[in-house]
């Protein structure tokens, strides 16, 4: 059934385990960014690829500016990327840990969900497109698909730079993940305004305050309500215990008797 709220998850645990997840990626992204900058092998990638053929020189950039042709590093090959990458790799670091705050205390609340990882979403997005960007600056060696570490095998590159090929294959895969969590995250936030959970929690409350005010605790809040309702009724009183007999209480009935006229005394022989 159709219903609209900002501040209950109709599905808790999934988004527990979602945040969990998101560790593993998170340490993964900054690791493998961090490696990478500022220039770990952003250009010996660059320069393998330009001996096979598959993209342009690192030199192209200069000698297209020694002839007054100023040209563009493609953005897949700029150092932008790289501090990019480890820029938004600190900023998860630091919105995940904002997550293990709030998520337990129940306020991160889908409508802010939506936002943050709408935001890491982006981010993440434009990464896996800067890393898949084309390289078409030289004329005999276009590449207008991803560079050659993502879709090529690694074992196809220098023997020095294979290490390097799969760390920037693993960047890819990580941002790829990071890119669908944060999406199925939005989904479920999504999800949980447009259809909220009953308010049951609520009528629990609607509950407690009705029997509040029955029990004389109409000016309570809520939690010393519960507290109030907890406590057994005091004997004697409307809706309490009958008061105790004790040996004092029979006593003075013995001697004050009963209301139906019988003696006071009525002992044996």
């Amino acid at each position: 059934m159709f219903r609209f709220g900002l501040l209950r998850w109709r599905f808790p645990k999934a988004i527990i385990v979602l945040t969990v997840l998101e560790l593993p990626l998170t340490v993964a992204a900054l690791a493998l960014f961090g490696i990478a900058d500022p220039d770990t092998y952003r250009t010996k990638l660059w320069r393998d690829g330009a001996l096979h053929g598959w993209n342009s020189d690192p030199s192209t950039p200069l000698y297209a500016a020694a002839n007054y042709q100023p040209v563009k590093i493609p953005l897949v090959w700029s150092s932008f990327v790289t501090k990019f990458n480890l820029t938004i790799s600190v900023l998860s670091v630091f919105l995940w840990l904002v997550k293990c705050v709030t998520v337990p205390l129940r306020v991160f609340y889908p409508a802010l969900s939506v936002l943050v990882n709408g935001v890491l979403c982006a981010v993440y997005a434009f990464s896996l497109r800067a890393q898949t960007a084309p390289d078409t600056i030289d004329p005999a060696h276009q590449n207008t698909g991803p560079p050659w570490y993502i879709t090529r095998s690694c074992s196809l590159a220098s023997p020095d730079n294979v290490g390097y090929c799969k760390q920037a294959k693993a960047a890819f895969y990580v941002t790829v993940f990071m890119v669908a969590l944060f999406a199925t995250n939005i989904l479920f936030a999504i999800h949980s305004m447009l259809f909220a959970p009953a308010r049951r929690l609520d009528d629990d409350e609607e509950s407690v305050h009705g029997k509040a005010a029955q029990a004389g605790y109409g000016e309570l809040t809520s939690p010393q309500q519960w507290e109030m309702l907890r406590v057994p009724p005091t004997p004697g009183t409307a809706g309490g215990m009958k008061s105790p007999i004790t040996p004092r209480t029979r006593a003075f009935n013995a001697l004050a008797g009963d209301a139906s006229g019988q003696p006071a005394w009525n002992g044996r022989g």
